[in-house]
């Protein structure tokens, strides 16, 4: 089978997907939002995760065809056509009551029915809870295009496993769950996806166990966060370094080493309230998933606290005082400020009438004045504060020399864990 792939949605995970398979395929890259489009065709990448060289060496000047191979990047439904795989990796975020906003999903359908066309397959990764992509994709993708799903096109999931500023596990280095609406479907995904894939691929028995796999994949890690961020609550009434307490326990085989911290981004902050909303549906609470959500979300209200608390243990003045927020993306060395949770560190000390600064060399301040209202800094501040918050564990931050940006008596309180301990030193 001669494959013309479309990817729908040119953002950390569709773009290094199209990348990859622009080495065997020809592959259109199509996003809604011109500016990235354009972005992309002077072969820049923004959000990092495709190098500007490599992406450069992928793209073609116009829309290939069949047998050929490259990437052409476009924001007109015209050149997806001729297309007959048709791969979306919209978000799947939750509103501001936590609920699951499937509104993406369903717009990229939507656009997928209208060029849809017979012996077409089109394939999800965005995270769902199970029955997602049979229960409400395909029958917009039948709605809009008129054709019948099984007979006249088909459907995939393949759960997307891209985790934001890792260099080491990209996209070809981590194998990949697939599956298909028939076992015959199932193999043509399968071989497809295991083509470009070093790390091989492992093709489930149907499409609702790989979303089911994929949803509880991160709603896993973010049980065990949860419970390490209880410990360290815990242990800090005890007076006890929660980091010690870590290593010591690691030296057993069979310890998960997690680590305390905040729990954003679009997928561990995010993915468990899927499951939550469907298990819900059946008539059942989620106890322990909602239980750790809980745990997660209170984190931010958590540091703002006990750095306060510092500081009146050393005399400062709370109402006025300048604290330093160093980093404000979900997680170091990566530039995506989507469901951060250190906004939630920012608000917090503001309630207390803290006069807040942030530092991150990483997070475009356009981006998180328009996401959060916030105002951010790349540049590093040259004033002293009387605490500084370090929430983020950039590179950056690794050789700064914290103690210089503090006022007297002032306190650092490492939210990463990464500094040692010493005087006016306090680890999460």
């Amino acid at each position: 089978m001669n494959h013309k792939i479309t990817i729908i949605g040119l953002g950390y995970v569709g773009l290094p997907l199209a990348r990859l398979f622009s080495t065997k395929y020809p592959v259109v890259g199509f996003d809604i939002n011109e500016k990235r489009i354009a972005e992309l065709k002077s072969g820049k990448d923004d959000t990092l995760e495709v190098s500007d060289a490599l992406l450069k060496a992928s793209l073609v000047s116009k829309n290939p065809k069949s047998g050929e191979k490259g990437l052409f990047c476009s924001d007109k439904i015209e050149d997806i056509a001729d297309s007959n795989v048709y791969i979306v990796t919209v978000p799947t975020p939750v509103d501001k009551n936590n609920r699951p906003d499937l509104t993406p999903l369903y717009k990229a359908s939507e656009t997928v029915g209208k060029v849809l066309k017979k012996g077409d397959i089109v394939i999800y990764e965005s995270t769902v809870y199970p029955g997602v992509t049979e229960e409400e994709c395909v029958p917009v993708l039948e709605k809009n295009s008129g054709l019948k799903f099984n007979t006249d096109f088909f459907a995939g999931y393949s759960p997307e496993r891209i985790n934001p500023g890792d260099k080491l596990h990209t996209v070809e280095k981590i194998l990949k769950v697939t599956a298909g609406s028939t076992p015959e479907i199932g193999k043509i995904v399968d071989d497809l996806y295991k083509s470009v894939i070093e790390a091989g691929t492992y093709l489930a028995p149907n499409i609702k166990v790989a979303e089911a796999a994929k949803v509880i994949e991160n709603s896993q890690r973010d049980i065990n966060i949860a419970f390490v961020n209880e410990l360290a609550k815990i242990f800090n009434l005890m007076g006890i370094d929660t980091h010690d307490v870590l290593k010591a326990a690691a030296t057993k085989w069979n310890f998960l080493p997690f680590q305390p911290g905040l729990v954003g981004g679009h997928c561990i902050g995010v993915d468990p309230y899927y499951l939550a909303q469907k298990a819900q549906e059946f008539g059942y609470h989620p106890e322990i998933i909602l239980a750790g959500r809980r745990m997660n979300d209170s984190m931010g209200q958590y540091v703002a606290s006990e750095t306060v608390k510092q500081m009146l243990k050393q005399d400062l003045k709370v109402n006025g005082a300048n604290v330093l927020v160093l980093g404000f993306t979900f997680k170091e060395n990566c530039p995506d400020v989507r469901n951060t949770k250190v906004v939630d560190v920012v608000r917090n000390l503001e309630d207390y009438g803290i006069n807040v600064s942030i530092f991150d060399p990483w997070a475009n301040p356009d981006e998180v004045k328009h996401e959060y209202g916030i105002e951010t800094s790349t540049k590093m501040p040259f004033k002293k504060y009387e605490a500084v918050v370090l929430a983020v564990s950039h590179k950056e931050f690794e050789t700064l020399n914290i103690k210089n940006l503090l006022s007297e008596n002032g306190i650092i309180y490492d939210v990463k864990g990464i500094l040692a301990k010493e005087n006016g030193v306090t680890r999460l």
